[in-house]
């Protein structure tokens, strides 16, 4: 060892390369310990519907009211990002959440999961713009695809141990009783998240009206004045984005369905929690080297590369009818994730400086209330057959996949290569 190369010296050298710091450690604690609890249960919710007497309707509109109020929740939850700040609007998402889990565990009834969705569906998505906002107020530009992606890795931990823990609860306790008690871990784990969140992220200054921008007086509240903002490049991304969503959310919910109820030889919830945790293990390998690289390079690449990945899923499950098949589609799966953080990172480019998390979260308004119908949509088509829902979903991520590869632009990082 040098007399330079101390540990610390390695430990800050490791950490600015993975875009570590105060406020970033604060954050990916938030995501784990919500995400844990969030997937512990969330993962089963249409198998819990349908054990509380809900039907293939009941377990759609769910999956609806997912990408609505996702849709509903985004913008305000970045005009109030920019409005009182990061810190303050991550409170108040997290109590908000922990309400609609209190809902689930108080009252064992389908009707009950889709009141207490409308609150804790609202963590993720009102959360999102806070979240991409800290991560490039406080990161340098040459380092924010590599936070966005180790917020999507972090991410992805608690996406692969949460439906494992949540399929043994229900092997024990039942698909009932083992539902609400992994919500019940959910309200444990979101109260200490919250305790974490606001002891490590630093306290930051709202954006003042009178620090007029490219936005004028910013924040923006009126989503229309914004739209007027909104380049045509982002517009073009937000499209395609919108049909690949359509191939992603139509089977979305019935995955579950699919293999533990309808294939010839279904798995247990504890198989296809394992299946989920291989899908995120694949998503967590590729992120770094992804990151990495699109930092370095056009970004348009790697978002066609994902957008094929999305495509192909519906397909590979279609013919996926055993364990060992799935496996592989869940693999697939999970490479559709190679470039959602670069993809984030775009939006994130391409928006107006002083209004980035207002931006973030109108993309994610009109995408999801877009895809919000797409979603619905699913469950009328899985009546007609399984296999219609799957294929009409691998065509409209070809639609989306071909109309970004012609139409999309790229943002290309700048000519800094210092790594940290």
């Amino acid at each position: 060892m040098s007399p330079e190369e101390t540990p610390t010296n390695r430990r800050s050298r490791i950490s600015g390369f993975l875009a570590i710091q105060r406020n970033t450690v604060g954050m990916l604690g938030m995501v784990v310990l919500i995400g844990m609890g969030e997937r512990m249960a969330e993962r089963f919710l249409p198998i819990y519907i349908m054990a509380l007497g809900g039907g293939a309707i009941a377990i759609g509109l769910l999956n609806a009211m997912d990408n609505l109020l996702s849709a509903l929740y985004s913008f305000p939850g970045g005009y109030l990002s920019d409005r009182i700040g990061i810190k303050k609007s991550l409170l108040i998402f997290n109590i908000v959440a922990m309400s609609g889990f209190l809902l689930v565990i108080l009252i064992p009834a389908w009707q009950a999961v889709l009141a207490g969705a409308v609150l804790f569906i609202s963590w993720s998505a009102i959360s999102l713009p806070a979240t991409m906002s800290l991560l490039y107020k406080v990161l340098p530009q040459n380092k924010r695809t590599m936070g966005v992606s180790m917020h999507s890795l972090v991410r992805r931990i608690p996406m692969a141990l949460g439906p494992i823990l949540g399929g043994m609860f229900i092997s024990v306790w039942g698909e009932s009783d083992g539902v609400r008690l992994a919500f019940l871990a959910a309200f444990i784990m979101s109260a200490i998240a919250l305790v974490l969140q606001q002891q490590l992220i630093e306290n930051d200054r709202p954006v003042e009206p009178s620090s007029a921008d490219s936005c004028g007086l910013a924040p923006e509240k009126n989503p229309l004045k914004l739209l007027r903002l909104m380049s045509p490049d982002m517009k073009n991304l937000l499209i395609t984005d919108i049909l690949i969503r359509f191939c992603e959310q139509i089977p979305y919910a019935f995955v579950v369905v699919w293999c533990m109820k309808t294939i010839a030889a279904p798995v247990s919830a504890f198989k296809f929690g394992l299946l989920t945790g291989i899908e995120m293990a694949t998503a967590v390998i590729v992120y770094i080297p992804v990151a990495y690289m699109a930092d370095r390079s056009a970004k348009k690449p790697f978002v066609t590369i994902t957008f094929i990945f999305f495509t192909l899923f519906p397909l590979a499950l279609m013919y996926s009818r055993s364990f060992e098949w799935l496996i592989l589609a869940f693999i697939l799966r999970g490479l559709k994730e190679f470039g959602e953080p670069t993809r984030k990172s775009m939006i994130m480019d391409l928006a107006p400086d002083n209004c980035k998390a207002g931006m973030f979260g109108l993309y994610y308004l009109i995408r999801d209330v877009f895809v919000s119908i797409a979603a619905m949509g699913g469950a009328f088509l899985w009546l007609i057959s399984p296999e219609t829902n799957l294929i009409t979903a691998f065509i409209f991520g070809v639609i989306g996949t071909l109309g970004f590869a012609i139409f999309g632009r790229g943002v290309r990082a700048p000519a800094d290569k210092k790594d940290f």
